[in-house]
């Protein structure tokens, strides 16, 4: 199948050209007819297989099919959970409508109020933002959803799981006048991603896509036992100066840890980049444009980077510090392997972080290998998870205390 037989205007198969996009994912093939036929859309499908497109071709195609016919705010209404997820989605954008006319804007956090002036003042067709900055100009009545035609969720389960429920319920109920609405996420599992699709959503085209192996790629995953911090640190300074090594992502819980690493990386002459959440948006874009343009070949990060960061040629992901939870371990090591590349995932596991590991294995359905660097070998032995002993159930106990009384 190819892009020509969506029927689509030149202009934007001309921006599709310039992507570089040669034959539509499997999800673009589901949801695109579904969208252009005026569908509202509920759609579930693996990160990196697409999913940006199959929502910005055709509400750019729709755009094009009917013209702006007086001034004013966004026809067109992205959300996304971060800013880098933002500004990601825009750039597709930017190059979809390259051959058009139409305008474009991003509004996020981390770049002082009232610097969008011109986005919200200026005739826009499209607007991406993240929910919390957008409420601010909609509260300070700079921004109003009345044009809004098509509303996009993208992730919308990460922006659940973020607290935003009532600000994209709410900016939902304000573009009242909106024929289409879009929800993408990266699953479509849980109560709360399906009661909240039910509120927004009208008689939707359900899209439930898993990624084929030419575009889902192969992630080799293992893990080292490691004995403290030293440990740990000297184990992954192994690898980062390995020519096998060409660009990775270093993830850690927390900002203090990631200052600590990126300061004790520098003392051997490994100079990273990073990504922490309350950065500044500019100090992000540089940081991400370091990664992307070959400059910098590693970024040490806190899970902000765990969604929304498309850089295609991270060959590793190291896990530096285990995630709190199992999903954020899947969002991760979805850095590597994009379209269609070979990457490798590589956890270090201290005594404490066990339990996690063995959720992950439980929530990915697959037992990781522990390997060993020569000179590097962990000097305790793997960690046993302690094992819940279950509670009798009330009838057992009342049942055991009537056979001690007859004693």
């Amino acid at each position: 199948m190819s892009f020509s037989e969506f029927d689509l205007d030149r202009r934007l198969e001309k921006g599709i050209s310039s992507l570089g996009y040669k034959k539509p994912t499997r999800v673009q093939q589901s949801a695109i007819p579904e969208a252009l036929d005026g569908l509202d859309i509920l759609a579930s499908a693996p990160t990196g297989t697409g999913k940006t497109a199959a929502f910005l071709i055709p509400a750019i195609q729709y755009l094009l099919d009917f013209p702006r016919n007086a001034p004013g705010f966004a026809r067109v209404l992205v959300l996304a959970p971060t800013r880098e997820l933002a500004y990601q989605i825009h750039e597709v954008a930017e190059a979809l409508c390259s051959s058009t006319d139409l305008k474009i804007g991003v509004i996020t956090g981390g770049i002082n109020y009232g610097s969008h002036k011109d986005i919200l003042e200026k005739n826009n067709d499209i607007l991406i933002s993240t929910p919390g900055r957008l409420l601010e100009y909609m509260d300070a009545e700079s921004f109003h959803c009345e044009n809004v035609e098509i509303l996009v969720l993208d992730e919308a389960d990460r922006m659940l799981d973020m607290g935003f429920r009532s600000f994209m319920t709410r900016i939902a109920e304000e573009s009242r006048n909106r024929k289409q609405t879009m929800l993408f996420s990266a699953t479509l599992e849980g109560r709360g991603i399906i009661e909240f699709s039910q509120g927004v959503l009208t008689e939707a085209a359900r899209i439930d896509e898993d990624a084929p192996r030419r575009e889902r790629g192969k992630i080799v995953q293992w893990t080292h036992l490691a004995d403290d911090y030293d440990h740990k640190f000297a184990q992954l300074l192994h690898y980062l100066q390995s020519e096998d090594v060409q660009k990775s992502i270093v993830f850690v819980k927390t900002r203090e840890r990631l200052d600590q690493l990126v300061q004790r990386l520098q003392g051997h002459e490994i100079y990273a980049t990073y990504l922490q959440g309350e950065m500044p948006q500019d100090r992000r874009m540089k940081a991400i444009d370091k990664m992307k343009n070959g400059r910098s070949k590693v970024l040490v990060a806190t899970d902000v980077a765990a969604r929304g960061l498309d850089i295609t040629d991270i060959t590793h992901v190291f896990n530096f510090d285990m995630p709190r939870t199992a999903d954020v371990y899947v969002h991760r090591i979805g850095r590597t392997a994009r379209a269609g590349a070979k990457g490798y995932a590589v956890s270090f596991v201290e005594a404490h972080d066990m339990g996690i590991l063995k959720k992950i294995e439980s929530y990915t359905k697959q037992t990781f290998k522990h390997r060993k660097i020569k000179g590097l070998e962990p000097k305790h032995k793997e960690a046993k998870v302690p094992v819940k002993k279950k509670k009798p159930h009330k009838k057992k106990l009342a049942k055991a205390k009537a056979k001690k009384s007859k004693k």
